[in-house]
């Protein structure tokens, strides 16, 4: 089916991409799967809007756009709360809710967390790469010519919409807390024996402060805790998302959706799978610490979140229109 336009961005806020679940079965070919950084967020915007949920939605990092809406849609905004309005008036994260044509929405500016999500029903188009619609910046490729949105960009719906009986909020014990003091529950690592054992008893009990030098692709802490044995270099090797890299300089460093598929420093643990939303949030400034779990316990709390996750997706199913 072809494109629908849904939107015209008059604003383009700090930083706003098009992203999906990202690439995968690319990385032996040294491509980053890119896509969303929160998943969790990613996953119940397209939920409540009645996507399968795996559509492209609009990640919006810290300010936000003004997108000026041409044709009626269903939309969702989630993650962190940038404080969205429709024409003016606030609406609430974390629930779906129907715009007309000429409707705008806005955002205030920066509460809590870092990266909020745009979902529209239909899925957002945008430029199909290597089985993605993810903007991969660096190399300039997917989603809009493989950028960030700018004032006058027109976007489109994959398929076209189809309104939902009611639309919905996500309950209150799923919605995710951000700010404060945050603990990341990591992995240990396989060089974790290259550090000193003060220095890596500290990685543990102390925190750190997120650095504005952060981006996607990694998480910086501004504290240089982390003391070598001997050298920072390693054989250059796999890394994935959530590994955490220390280089000579001893700040730890979380990957994220556009790190490198390989990397030549040492790796003192790795942030589990439950939990990289939860960095995906944090904002210069922010306080973190390191809590090491076991990989049964990893497991275990994946499960939940999946189950979780099917269970909303099963009660979604009373939004649709009758036939779909």
């Amino acid at each position: 089916m072809s494109a629908e336009e849904v939107c015209v961005v008059k604003k383009a806020g700090l930083f706003t991409t098009i992203q999906d679940a990202g690439r995968t079965g690319r990385q032996k070919k040294g491509i980053p799967p890119a896509g969303v950084m929160d998943e969790y967020a990613f996953e119940t915007a397209n939920i409540l809007t009645g996507n399968d949920g795996t559509e492209a939605v609009l990640e919006v990092t810290m300010l936000g756009p003004v997108l000026l809406f041409t044709k009626p849609a269903v939309i969702a905004v989630t993650g962190a709360d940038l404080q969205p309005s429709l024409n003016n008036k606030p609406v609430d994260n974390w629930h779906s809710f129907r715009v007309n044509d000429g409707d705008e929405l806005s955002f205030a500016g920066m509460k809590k967390g870092a990266r909020a999500y745009i979902a529209v029903q239909g899925g957002f188009d945008g430029d199909e790469i290597l089985g993605s619609r993810s903007t991969y910046v660096k190399a300039g490729f997917g989603g809009m010519n493989g950028r960030a949105l700018e004032k006058g960009d027109r976007l489109s719906t994959v398929r076209s919409v189809s309104m939902l009986k009611r639309c919905s909020r996500l309950p209150a014990p799923l919605i995710p807390e951000y700010g404060g003091e945050t603990v990341l529950r990591v992995l240990e690592g396989p060089e974790a024996s290259a550090f000193t054992e003060e220095s890596l008893a500290a990685f543990y009990h102390s925190g750190f402060t997120v650095s504005n030098e952060s981006d996607r692709m990694g998480c910086r802490m501004e504290e240089a805790s982390l003391v070598h044995r001997e050298s920072a270099d390693i054989l250059s090797d796999a890394v994935d998302t959530g590994t955490i890299q220390a280089a000579a300089d001893g700040r730890p460093m979380i990957l994220m959706a556009d790190r490198q598929t390989t990397g030549g420093y040492t790796r003192p643990a790795s942030v589990i799978q439950v939990d990289l939303p939860k960095a995906a949030q944090l904002v210069p400034g922010q306080t973190v610490t390191f809590k090491k779990v076991t990989l049964e316990h990893a497991h275990d709390l994946l499960k939940e979140q999946r189950r979780r996750i099917a269970a909303l997706r099963l009660a979604s199913k009373n939004m649709l229109p009758a036939g779909l």
